[in-house]
């Protein structure tokens, strides 16, 4: 009997062995995948301005050499960075210019992102459209606010060797932390590429004042996502003023950036716990 229950035991140790064999294979290959998919040259700083600088021009934003400079930083420590932690599949120069920055700077506004105006940026990610803000106007304070640490670590880099003394990191979930003191504290929430608006709202609006704005930059199905927005607009007390459409130079791909009032104070009750947020959305 006891010679059967070793034989089994060793049976199991040697099934637990090459399973664990198996998957460290699997994620040492999965790692190489990762890093020879993102490995990629990073363009010459001169190409880079340039290309910027005429895009720009073509999308009706002036944008200077310095800025264009300060933006080619961002791309290149993304680009290195990117081999290693996921931050984006976009590693191209000339899409990340197009995609990542103009498509970020697409919502600012000066009648209404104003200069020297607060910004919480959720889930901001990589830094979009947080980052291209701050690059853009540095006289607007902006708080990149996302769940994970590492991506915030990435950003603290680029806010240090940028010198963006308007911009700063705050780690956390969106449901938790405007329960404390980050409650109707800023003047603009922006979120880019989150979630479905409904859900997005019920985490963005009560991080705005009354009276603030909540900046949405939108994809395709932007018109479908304002319709099911009825309720969570006037349950957390937000309206759409106004639905822009946007083309990118280059592109024809459909987007908007939709612009939203906060006209009153959000219920305590909101934002509710993930759970009943993503099982009973305000639809």
């Amino acid at each position: 009997m006891n010679f059967f229950k070793r034989y089994f035991l060793q049976i199991l140790k040697d099934i637990s062995y090459k399973s664990y064999c198996h998957i460290y294979i699997l994620d040492n290959s999965l790692g190489v995948l990762m890093k020879e998919k993102y490995d990629v040259p990073i363009a010459p700083l001169s190409e880079f301005v340039s290309y910027m600088m005429e895009q720009m021009s073509h999308f009706g934003l002036p944008c200077t050499e310095e800025q264009a400079k300060d933006f080619y930083l961002y791309y290149a420590r993304m680009i290195e960075t990117n081999k290693y932690l996921n931050l984006t599949g976009i590693t191209d120069m000339k899409e990340v210019v197009i995609k990542h920055m103009i498509d970020s700077l697409s919502c600012y506004d000066p009648e209404i992102i104003k200069s020297g105006m607060s910004i919480i940026d959720i889930g901001t990610g990589a830094g979009f459209p947080g980052i291209p803000l701050a690059i853009y106007d540095r006289n607007l304070k902006v708080t990149l606010f996302d769940s994970l640490k590492k991506r915030l670590n990435f950003l603290e880099s680029v806010i240090d060797e940028l010198k963006l003394t308007n911009c700063t990191t705050l780690h956390g979930r969106a449901e938790d932390l405007s329960h404390q003191d980050y409650r109707e504290s800023f003047d603009i929430a922006t979120s880019r590429a989150v979630a479905r608006l409904p859900i997005l709202l019920e985490w963005t609006v009560p991080y705005v004042k009354e009276g603030g704005y909540i900046v949405a930059l939108k994809g395709a199905i932007y018109e479908e996502e304002v319709k099911e927005s009825n309720k969570a607009l006037s349950t957390l007390k937000a309206t759409i003023e106004e639905v822009r459409t946007v083309t990118l130079p280059t592109l024809e791909d459909k987007r908007a950036i939709i612009y939203m009032k906060k006209t009153g104070k959000t219920p305590k009750q909101y934002p509710r716990k993930p759970k009943e947020i993503k099982d009973k959305p305000l639809v």
